[in-house]
């Protein structure tokens, strides 16, 4: 499935606005927990200095996960991003399924970081999940972060239908996201229609490209070695 590239967008906010967008809705999608509960009035204060749209967003879903009982929105979390297909948070599954093409493309993922300067750690996550794209563009190269995430534009459009058709109290962190990316225009049109309607690919082989793929070896030093993203995104629920 071809989808457009948005090769000639360019983002619509500023670079301080974009960066503190994704860092919210990454921290914002990940799984909830006491910590993130701690942290509502420090990232409401965050939010407030945001534009319009994205402000009241987010403000929205602060509200929502401050009202509620946090083991309500754990099992709701697991039952959104973890079980249902169509509300994956791992951007290559809606291109690729999981079928061997979803190998090449997560090493694309884990390249892009590289040259970066930033070495990743798979044994964390994958490196399509969509809070590390985003912690990834907030903290190290919005620049390449951006080019990840308008690539897979049509996926992004798929997980916000997705939580659309779900009611789901995190629709707004996506909402958000979205106004900082491209609209869909033509072909990607097409695409979203199709994915909506048939799902991603299937075919039952796992990942193992993405464990042998060659490229992967040998590991090059990164350009700042202190900048290490590893470890230091946890994201999803725990395993």
């Amino acid at each position: 499935m071809r989808w457009r590239r948005h090769r000639g967008a360019q983002p619509g906010l500023s670079e301080r606005d974009l960066v503190d967008t994704w860092q919210l809705v990454s921290l914002l999608l990940d799984y909830p927990d006491e910590t993130l509960l701690a942290r509502l009035p420090m990232l409401r204060e965050v939010v407030s200095g945001l534009p319009p749209v994205q402000r009241d967003l987010l403000d929205a879903l602060l509200d929502t996960l401050g009202s509620t009982d946090l083991g309500v929105l754990q099992r709701d979390y697991v039952d959104t991003f973890d079980v249902t297909r169509k509300c994956s948070l791992h951007l290559t599954y809606f291109s690729h399924g999981d079928t061997r093409r979803r190998g090449v493309a997560l090493v694309e993922f884990k390249q892009a970081y590289r040259r970066a300067g930033v070495e990743f750690d798979t044994d964390v996550e994958l490196p399509d999940h969509l809070c590390v794209v985003l912690e990834f563009g907030a903290v190290h190269d919005w620049s390449t972060a951006w080019h990840l995430l308008t690539a897979h534009r049509v996926g992004i459009e798929v997980l916000r239908a997705g939580l659309a058709h779900r009611g789901s109290p995190w629709l707004p962190a996506l909402e958000a996201l979205r106004a900082t990316l491209p609209a869909l225009e033509g072909d990607d049109e097409t695409a979203l229609l199709r994915l909506v309607a048939e799902g991603p690919p299937q075919e039952d082989v796992g990942l193992e490209p993405y464990a042998v793929d060659p490229r992967l070896n040998p590991r090059p030093e990164p350009a700042d070695a202190t900048a290490l993203l590893g470890p230091t995104i946890p994201v999803g629920a725990p395993r």
